[in-house]
């Protein structure tokens, strides 16, 4: 079984799936992965550079960060960035998901939903805190800024829409235990 898992920037989704990798949950973390597609598959660089300019590359790798400035300003940039990186990246999963034995598997995504991936989910958990502290973790483990992040968000679907759309829903708010409701949903996956 597939279980998607996703979350606004700063949610944390990637603590959340950190739990389920504890409890034995095969995870496969999507943005790494592209992140690593982009470092080492050189027909991905060449594609990149062709749409965004050779100055995105540096020292024969892709400038995520400088790329990313491109793309967060330019829908049109940022869907045919997406539609180079994002069959790429649906291949490596299909690979790795042929390797896996457990009951379930959790796919970790940012933009499981924006993607249109989370259609290839048996279910889909979405991890949900208030904006200002997604704001305030994400300018503290990055150190980017308050506007690019929210330049960030504003590329996402709407949380409501995540919600909507959701089996389960953790709540990350610094209120209820992050363990116990992965713990709650690992034993609900691992019945179905």
């Amino acid at each position: 079984m597939i279980v998607g898992i996703t979350g606004g920037i700063g949610a944390g989704k990637s603590t959340a799936s950190e739990i389920f990798a504890f409890l034995g949950v095969p995870i496969y973390e999507a943005d790494f992965h592209s992140k690593n597609l982009l470092d080492t598959d050189k027909e991905l660089q060449s594609s990149l550079m062709e749409l965004l300019g050779t100055d995105i590359s540096k020292n024969g790798l892709i400038d995520r960060a400088k790329m990313a400035s491109i793309i967060f300003s330019n829908n049109d940039l940022l869907e045919k960035a997406n539609a180079l990186i994002h069959p790429k990246v649906a291949n490596h999963f299909k690979e790795w998901l042929s390797l896996q034995d457990f009951p379930y598997i959790i796919k970790e995504a940012a933009i499981l939903f924006e993607s249109g991936s989370y259609k290839n989910c048996d279910q889909v958990i979405v991890v949900t805190a208030p904006k200002d502290l997604r704001i305030t973790r994400v300018m503290a483990r990055s150190g980017i800024s308050r506007e690019e992040i929210l330049a960030r968000m504003d590329k996402q679907w709407p949380e409501e829409k995540k919600l909507e759309l959701a089996n389960f829903i953790i709540q990350n708010d610094g209120n209820a235990s992050l363990i116990k409701q992965v713990l709650k949903i690992h034993k609900s996956l691992l019945n179905n």
